[in-house]
């Protein structure tokens, strides 16, 4: 893993002290990386644009959901692609499934538009370079926090996430299943197996997947882990509790 271009001069990181970003409010992140100068050196820069944020880091994706379970005050994560023992995107899915509501910053040496725009569909608030300065690095993470996308300037508008264009907002994806169909999927987030939603519906195994696979298909999602994840922020008792559902 290539070390980037993050200042070395800030105060050494602290995992746990100091308690708020600039503007007097409150900000804790994790930074998850397996290359301990990299991890240093992007502490720095986050210290010094955000010198009274509580800092945390983790050296794999085990350690993170980890830090994650013990600090849930955790605003954002500053997340590496390529750690040792992490395939693909599994660790981001890992992570989102961890903790869905925190945004996570992707900060790679890969920059290929296709990894990037994968990464984004895969759940990625935004995308940095190794190699941006801290100005960059603090805006990418100012507009992750305000809730926007942060992607690197050069990228060809082709390569945004498709799913941010073709996706309805994940509230009416929800008010297009049918009333069993929602049951099912309240079941599914509750981590409950086939067999189990089958029992309790007193339905048969095969009338449960015939609803998962609608489910995934309204949803526009491809497994029951981007289930829970995409619907984290719903409010499901008052979903289950209205005349539809």
């Amino acid at each position: 893993m290539s070390g980037g271009r993050f200042p070395r001069n800030a105060a050494p990181n602290s995992s746990g002290t100091g308690a708020h970003a600039p503007g007097g409010t409150g900000m804790h992140l994790l930074i998850v990386d397996d290359h301990p100068l990299f991890r240093d050196a992007l502490a720095s820069a986050v210290g010094l644009a955000y010198p009274d944020a509580t800092r945390h880091e983790a050296d794999g994706i085990a350690s993170a959901c980890a830090v994650l379970a013990a600090h849930p005050a955790i605003e954002i994560i500053l997340l590496d692609l390529s750690m040792q023992g992490v395939t693909g995107f599994e660790g981001l899915l890992a992570i989102r499934a961890q903790a869905p509501r925190v945004p996570i910053l992707v900060v790679s040496g890969l920059e290929d538009p296709r990894i990037i725009r994968e990464a984004l569909d895969h759940g990625a608030a935004g995308f940095v370079p190794k190699a941006v300065d801290k100005a960059t690095l603090t805006r990418a993470i100012a507009d992750v926090l305000a809730g926007g996308l942060s992607v690197p300037a050069n990228l060809p508008n082709a390569t945004l996430p498709a799913s941010s264009a073709r996706k309805a907002p994940i509230a009416e994806r929800v008010a297009s299943l049918t009333p069993q169909q929602v049951r099912v999927l309240a079941m599914i987030r509750q981590g409950k197996l086939n067999k189990q939603i089958a029992h309790e519906l007193q339905v048969g195994d095969s009338t449960v997947k015939a609803h998962v696979s609608e489910i995934l298909r309204k949803l526009d999602v491809i497994s029951r882990t981007q289930i829970v994840i995409e619907t984290a922020l719903l409010d499901f008792d008052r979903i289950l509790a209205s005349p539809e559902g």
